[in-house]
């Protein structure tokens, strides 16, 4: 092959544009291995892709329209995201689970522009926040920092879900995958649905994984998301997401509106949440307190920088980080930091598998 430096003297009109265009692609990426930005290469999508058919063909088969509304849940430990759409019962059903082939950091939350981390939260995404011609094929902006993460001085920009396997900040599921969830998320946002929502969590919610973690000084933080997780997992319903006290507060209407600062203290609310739910969640408040009593505090090792589901480190293993890079990305962009990618912090802790241990129930596959 032809080194991409080798070029041969008085190229063609057209020989010029063709180096023109490979240099410009590097720059871009060389660009981008500084954080997740939103810079765009025209040749690399050319048209937003579509849902495919087989997808079609599941969600009719699980009662689901294309154009229903649609939400996403994000897991760090577990590489995973989720797509979740409203079936024929009118609440959420899990359409699909995506593996995600990396992402950067460790637990927790971002707090400042440059540290590697991957949000986590609650983000509500629009169609401005779409990027049809992204570096990374195509990609959407989560919105961090969200209004809590803005009020706690927490910095940083474009963080997004997007394609090939690389991570500065951002989740990356590969081309095909970003694609198909493009997709989906894209079709509900232009039959209607204003902004979907996306929940960042560490880790699946579960008591076990709560206690897992008993260490962690993120604990307190996690707690107020898993009060989210646990009302989604109830009710297979989008919970109301307010911020105020310097936290995240959940399905409640307050007497003068939505609380404008979210570091005050919250508002009165003019009527309580639903007793049932408050009460099923109030339970799984008391799991995770037996759970974390019990637990022994089992030392879970650091991150190096970030994770890959176990299925992209075992192609990373087996065939190299370029060979990984071809298979996952349109234009080969490097896999991020391979080695780092190859660290498997949990290899001696029991799997846990179930998207939510609430009661024991499995969550639909």
């Amino acid at each position: 092959m032809t080194s991409l430096f080798n070029i041969p003297p008085m190229p063609t009109r057209g020989g010029v544009l063709a180096i023109a265009r490979r240099f410009g692609a590097l720059a871009v990426i060389g660009a981008a291995l500084s954080g997740c930005v939103a810079m765009g290469l025209d040749d690399v999508a050319k048209a937003p892709p579509q849902i495919p058919g087989k997808l079609l063909a599941e969600m009719s088969n699980k009662g689901m329209k294309a154009e229903s509304p649609v939400l996403v849940r994000i897991f760090k430990q577990e590489s995973e995201l989720e797509v979740w759409k409203i079936d024929r019962t009118g609440r959420y059903a899990l359409l699909k689970t995506y593996p995600m082939c990396r992402w950067s950091g460790k637990l927790g939350s971002k707090t400042k522009n440059g540290d590697r981390q991957a949000p986590e939260g609650f983000y509500h995404v629009s169609a401005g926040m779409l990027n049809p011609k992204s570096q990374y094929y195509v990609s959407f902006n989560l919105g961090y920092p969200n209004r809590l993460e803005s009020a706690l001085g927490y910095t940083g920009e474009a963080l997004m879900v997007h394609g090939a396997c690389s991570s500065s900040g951002c989740y990356a599921l590969t081309d095909q995958g970003v694609g198909e969830i493009y997709s989906v998320v894209s079709k509900a946002l232009a039959s209607g649905q204003g902004t979907f929502q996306v929940q960042a969590y560490p880790f699946r919610m579960t008591p076990g994984n709560m206690a897992l973690h008993k260490g962690d000084r993120n604990l307190p933080f996690w707690r107020t998301l898993k009060e989210g997780y646990d009302a989604f997992e109830l009710t297979k319903q989008q919970p109301k997401v307010s911020v105020c006290g310097r936290r995240y507060v959940f399905n409640t209407e307050f007497e003068s509106g939505e609380p404008r600062d979210p570091l005050a203290a919250c508002p009165p609310a003019v009527t309580p949440p639903d007793s049932q739910l408050m009460a099923k969640i109030a339970a799984e408040n008391q799991k995770v307190d037996a759970a974390l009593a019990e637990s022994k505090s089992m030392p879970v090792s650091a991150y190096i920088d970030g994770g890959m589901h176990s299925n992209f480190r075992a192609l990373l293993k087996k065939n190299g980080a370029d060979k990984l890079a071809a298979s996952t990305s349109r234009i080969k962009y490097p896999v991020s930091r391979p080695d780092a990618a190859l660290a498997d912090p949990f290899q001696d802790v029991a799997k846990r598998t179930g998207a939510a241990a609430i009661a024991d129930q499995p969550s639909e596959e």
